[in-house]
């Protein structure tokens, strides 16, 4: 079942590069989390509302500024602005971390948190766009995208254990400084790998070129990015309240865990079946899935009970996403890449600042059960976004051909 995943990893250079890219995105799962553990510690009597806050303050900025640094990376190459990048990230963290030991005004927090959201590396994104760059027209190509998505999962999995320990266990802010750390030396890292990094401007991009994002397609592909992240910020957060309120705060990592072990098994063996349904097809039953899935977690009174259902969710999120990326590789001319991945992923990260932020709410008003019922809702409406408009999910002005095995079926119009 392994064989096309090593087969991928058969591309020169490209081992290192994984691992590198491995370290500068675990913390992408920690820094979230990481931060909401950071505030509601150091200051007595405040609620996840704030603590959610602050977190979806960074992730809007990731939103923001996430395509112009994949449009930057486009033109200029992914070193020249990996390297300044990383300067303003750590800055901002470092001087997050200062702030809420200090007890600084709400408001100092919140601009910490901008910059380092801001500028945090867009690792993912750039790692795509590096196997679109290496394994182009290769049948290959939908198998190592695949695998990105895995080893995001990995990173869920590993990333909420390591920063809940960390933050819970030893010195307060020590998660997010392990994660800040992670984040610099793996980016720093992965940008002296330039064997695999793509050419800037392989393809230019004529001048006056309008952005991907017009593309009703990657629209679509952006609302449901917004909605993972709805998904995964509104479970990373409730999760951990909902160990609390259990009386088994030490199990919030696991329940997260259990929701990336979930989604990374999924991811496996989804990129290793010969699948008959059309891409945009399965991405709609995939959404339609995983709004059935989340229903039970609105009532179940048991930690244990929990992490098994929370995982049987998590089988329905590594597939989406793999679905979103591939679908999104096709539709994007060559030349907007990173811009094209950007989009997606800083969605995702707007989507978990979304999330974060009205589970935090529904969390401090009803109760930890019912604020799952964010994520039901945002997976829900989005399934009926894919059914409409499915039609967009094809691409523009090629035939799609190659093997269902590696996930280019006909598309379904």
């Amino acid at each position: 079942m392994l064989g096309p995943y090593r087969e991928v990893l058969r591309t020169p250079r490209t081992g290192v590069m994984e691992l590198f890219g491995f370290i500068g995105r675990l913390p992408l799962s920690m820094v979230g989390l990481g931060s909401v553990f950071l505030v509601v510690g150091a200051y007595p009597g405040s609620s996840y509302g704030l603590g959610g806050t602050v977190a979806a303050v960074g992730a809007v900025a990731t939103a923001f500024l996430g395509p112009v640094l994949g449009r930057l990376a486009d033109r200029f190459g992914q070193r020249k602005v990996l390297i300044p990048v990383v300067i303003l990230f750590g800055s901002g963290a470092a001087m997050f971390i200062v702030a809420v030991q200090n007890h600084a005004p709400t408001w100092v927090l919140y601009v910490a948190a901008a910059i380092a959201g801001g500028f945090i590396p867009p690792v993912g994104s750039m790692l795509r766009a590096r196997w679109s760059y290496l394994l182009e027209g290769s049948t290959r190509l939908p198998t190592a995208l695949a695998m990105e998505s895995v080893i995001e999962e990995l990173c869920f999995i590993l990333g909420p254990v390591l920063v809940t320990f960390l933050s819970t266990t030893g010195h307060a802010p020590l998660g997010m400084t392990v994660a800040a750390g992670l984040a610099v030396v793996g980016s720093v890292l992965l940008a002296s790998q330039t064997a695999t990094e793509p050419p800037p401007g392989r393809d230019e991009v004529p001048h006056g070129t309008r952005s991907p994002i017009r593309i009703p397609g990657l629209m679509i592909l952006c609302v449901v990015g917004l909605a993972m992240g709805v998904v995964l910020g509104t479970f990373e957060l409730v999760l951990t309240a909902y160990a609390r309120t259990q009386g088994h705060s030490e199990m919030a990592g696991v329940l997260i865990a259990a929701l990336a072990i979930g989604s990374m098994v999924a991811g496996i063996v989804w990129g290793t079946i010969d699948w008959l349904a059309p891409l945009n097809r399965r991405l709609a039953l995939l959404l339609s899935a995983l709004t059935v899935a989340t229903l039970p977690t609105l009532i179940i009174p048991n930690v244990w009970l929990m992490a098994v259902f929370v995982a049987l969710c998590g089988v329905a999120v590594s597939p989406t996403l793999i679905t979103s990326f591939t679908i999104c590789e096709i539709i994007v001319p060559r030349e907007q890449t990173n811009e094209g991945f950007t989009w997606i992923g800083t969605m995702i990260a707007l989507g978990v600042a979304v999330g974060t932020s009205m589970s935090g709410l529904a969390t401090d008003r009803y109760s930890a059960n019912l604020a799952f019922g964010v994520a039901t809702t945002a997976a829900g409406l989005t399934a009926l976004v894919v059914w409409a408009g499915r039609r967009h999910l094809q691409p523009r002005g090629r035939h799609v051909t190659a093997d269902a095995s590696y996930g280019y079926p006909e598309l379904d119009v």
